[in-house]
């Protein structure tokens, strides 16, 4: 009779112990999920499929107005590193962040009404394939003496400024994406206002002290002619 009983209380415990831990390891499993940080998305790779359900972004107004869409992690290292560049007096807002694939496709018509197609081709991404579609990528501006600077032909002005900027992206898991020289590679031009954030300070700091492309590190090199047009002479 003791030995059952010992036995029953054994029994109990184990259950209790069981429901106490979550009852299997299907939870674990759910909080072990969400985004790859390091995914690549560019000209030969598409947003993973899923990643929209995945996802936990924020909403953010920047100062002219526009609503931002922000992957939760990237926006919470994005203040840290706003903050920290304020103290060199250095002042930057999101022009842009997450854009839906509609939003994409309206990027690309009104850049090739404004800067024609070979810019598009260039620099903008075509949808489904944009980096943006992540919430990862972060496209800033500048506030120079009290001026936002948001035009691209405006922003290029301020290499001193970017250089500034630059320094300090890895050490909240950001590197610059589209580096100068880089662009077989990448597939875009120069973009010192596009940032990534791949949730990773050491792995950060090795591609951006190596100024190397998210591809050379994921060794995912263009297996096609994905260069942009050479600028006119």
């Amino acid at each position: 009779m003791k030995k059952t009983l010992c036995l029953i209380m054994i029994c109990l415990m184990a259950v209790m112990l069981f429901a106490a831990c979550g009852g299997s390891q299907e939870p674990q499993e759910a909080e072990e999920g969400g985004i790859d940080y390091m995914a690549l998305v560019n000209k030969e790779y598409p947003l993973p499929e899923g990643w929209e359900d995945a996802i936990e972004t924020v909403h953010y107004t920047n100062s002219v107005g526009d609503d931002v869409e922000v992957e939760k992690k990237a926006w919470d290292a994005y203040e840290q590193m706003k903050a920290d560049l304020e103290k060199m007096d250095i002042h930057v807002d999101l022009d842009s962040a997450r854009r839906t694939i509609d939003a994409q496709q309206k990027i690309v018509d009104d850049f090739t009404e404004k800067y024609g197609a070979d810019y598009v081709k260039r620099y903008v991404a075509v949808p489904g394939y944009s980096e943006h579609h992540t919430g990862l990528a972060l496209d800033l501006y500048l506030n120079v003496d009290g001026v936002d600077m948001y035009e691209n032909e405006e922003m290029i002005q301020y290499p001193e400024i970017w250089e500034q900027i630059h320094a300090k992206l890895a050490d909240y898991g950001f590197i610059l994406r589209y580096l100068e020289g880089k662009e077989a590679i990448t597939g875009y031009g120069y973009e010192p206002w596009h940032i990534r954030y791949i949730d990773n300070v050491d792995v950060a700091k090795e591609i951006m002290e190596k100024g190397i492309t998210l591809e050379e590190y994921l060794d995912k090199l263009p297996t096609t002619d994905v260069a942009p047009p050479e600028d006119d002479e």
